[in-house]
């Protein structure tokens, strides 16, 4: 690897001449400008404006550009001899927990490398006093005409440094955050926890460009007068979400379908951790049910953080149509025995007014009349 920069790691009083290169490199595809009509190539050319002619990179400097437009040259000697410390060191100011350090200020990724053998000893002394501490240090140094901060860390058995932005470069979030209005259901952030799962983690090492084979494969077949790959149908990215529920739980089978897994359960034990219960009480693992597409209207949606899960509802609900149905039957019951103590009563009456009647007739067929004298 060819170093860009050669200097020092100031530590101290301890400096440690290093190379720094380049800990990345791009394997994205480039592409040339061609004119379309006869496929003629495109190349831009610099010209002096006052001499109206191409000029070469030796006889390209830099200028700075003054407010009333008038050009101000700066060389490279003019640069090195800044006075500022550095110029060609990397001055270490601070060591901090490597959590301190914002992602957003990660620029570009650099190895420093050890500049000869007397700085053998001093480099592993600065690596070996990173590991144990479990802090990264905070540097300053001057690269291609500006002071950076870079943040040294150790990567294998290499110093490496990341180039962070000024704190004032990272602009705000005010202007971006979404409406603060808008509120998440329990029920929506079980499922969403139930993606998470199941998508699980990845080894970075067994991700790749897909992109860019795709376009490799492309230039492969023109050039061998092939006809090109056509996309593979599928469903068009992008549209407005319409049922948010829906389109979780089905996030949520797809993804167990591509690692092999049944789809028969919505989510996994974090889902049932998030509504109160906990993964071995029903004997297996917790699962959602899939919702209605309607709900009634008297739900009201509540805020992210409400501490009411969505198992206690479940719970609380089944309880009190337990006791509507134990009311109903009661009441049906003693409405039944009511009316079949009636009805026994009125035929318990009904059989004795019949026996009255028939024991009057029979006293009175038992009884003489008595005949008139003459």
């Amino acid at each position: 690897m060819r170093s860009i920069w050669n200097g020092a790691i100031s530590f101290g009083l301890v400096s440690i001449p290093i190379k720094l290169v380049n800990a990345t490199e791009s394997h994205s595809i480039s592409f040339r400008q061609v004119h379309l009509d006869d496929g003629g190539r495109i190349r831009y050319r610099k010209f002096c404006e006052l001499e109206d002619r191409e000029v070469t990179g030796g006889e390209i400097g830099k200028a700075y550009e003054d407010g009333d437009g008038s050009l101000i040259p700066v060389t490279d000697e003019d640069l090195a001899s800044l006075p500022i410390p550095t110029t060609r060191t990397i001055e270490i100011v601070a060591f901090v927990p490597a959590d301190r350090i914002d992602p957003l200020q990660m620029d570009t990724a650099y190895y420093l490398s050890a500049n000869g053998v007397p700085a053998a000893k001093p480099y592993i002394l600065l690596r070996e006093a990173l590991k144990r501490s479990r802090k990264v240090a905070i540097a300053k140094f001057a690269l291609r005409g500006r002071e950076r901060l870079g943040m040294l860390r150790v990567v294998d058995d290499v110093i490496a440094m990341h180039g962070l932005l000024w704190p004032d470069e990272i602009r705000g979030t005010d202007e971006v955050a979404p409406d603060a209005s808008v509120t998440v259901r329990d029920q929506e952030l079980d499922l969403a926890d139930a993606l998470m799962d199941t998508l699980g983690e990845v080894d970075l090492a067994d991700l790749h460009d897909d992109y860019r084979e795709a376009v490799e494969e492309l230039i492969a077949a023109k050039a061998s007068g092939e006809q090109a790959p056509a996309a593979p149908a599928g469903e068009k990215a992008g549209g407005k979400v319409l049922d948010l529920m829906a389109a979780l739980e089905k996030s949520v089978r797809a993804a167990k379908e591509s690692r092999g897994e049944e789809t028969g359960g919505a989510t996994g034990a974090r889902a049932g951790e998030r509504t109160g219960g906990k993964a071995g009480e029903s004997g297996g693992s917790a699962e959602v049910t899939p919702l209605p597409a309607r709900r009634s209207a008297r739900t009201a949606p509540k805020a992210v953080g409400g501490k009411k899960s969505t198992s206690t509802a479940k719970k609380t609900a089944a309880k009190k149509t337990a006791k509507r149905t134990t009311a109903k039957q009661a009441s049906g019951t003693t409405a039944r025995t009511a009316t079949k103590s009636t009805s026994e009563r009125a035929t318990k009456g009904a059989g004795k007014k019949t026996a009255a009647k028939k024991n009057a007739a029979t006293a009175k067929k038992a009884t003489p009349r008595k005949r008139a004298s003459a």
